[in-house]
């Protein structure tokens, strides 16, 4: 997967290019189109001045809370077909846990008038359907640091804080690719009236 990246970005990056000379192009041949050129002032004053908050989308958290989650599950070193005391107990813990959790969130979303359900009663859209991702690796986090620690290979706290920064660095070549497509998914959407 890493050496595909690279090539990616590389597209994503050409394609906001080509984006934004079509834009120019179309909007100054056709300029009843509707289409916005992205080099005029406004088109300019846009990509610079929203660059951060159009970066800052739901997609975003839900990449770095999936890799929190995830370097937490590979860090407590989860041998489901470890045979000691130790870890056997930790894997019985560990899943009670993740069935009251898992009992907790319906409870939250089931019933009539539960907290997650919309104002009219739905499941979707609601807070629930806002919230499915991170609700979910919060859960896997959790799951998985309960085991790290009951198993014994979670024995401080900086080790569990470790496995969450080792989930981050591992899903960092990512980020560049999040940006450039972000950037181009952004930019069509100035662009096209």
């Amino acid at each position: 997967m890493k050496r595909i990246l690279p090539y990616i970005a590389l597209v994503l990056a050409l394609a906001q290019l080509l984006l934004i000379l079509t834009s120019w192009v179309w909007s100054a041949a056709m300029p009843l189109s509707g289409v916005r050129s992205m080099l005029s002032s406004e088109g300019v004053r846009w990509y610079l001045g929203h660059f951060a908050e159009l970066m800052a989308s739901p997609v975003l958290v839900w990449i770095l809370l999936g890799a929190m989650a995830y370097g937490a599950v590979i860090r407590c070193r989860n041998n489901l077909q470890g045979n000691s005391y130790r870890s056997s107990r930790a894997r019985i813990i560990s899943a009670g846990f993740l069935v009251v959790y898992v009992c907790i969130v319906l409870l939250l979303t089931v019933f009539p008038h539960a907290v997650l359900l919309s104002a009219s009663g739905l499941l979707w859209p609601s807070p629930f359907s806002a919230s499915v991702v991170p609700i979910t690796a919060f859960g896997i986090l959790l799951a998985a640091i309960l085991y790290g620690v009951i198993a014994g290979t979670f024995q401080t706290l900086s080790e569990i804080y470790d496995s969450l920064v080792y989930g981050l660095c591992r899903c960092a070549p990512l980020l560049p690719v999040y940006i450039l497509f972000m950037q181009l998914f952004e930019s069509f959407r100035f662009v096209l009236p």
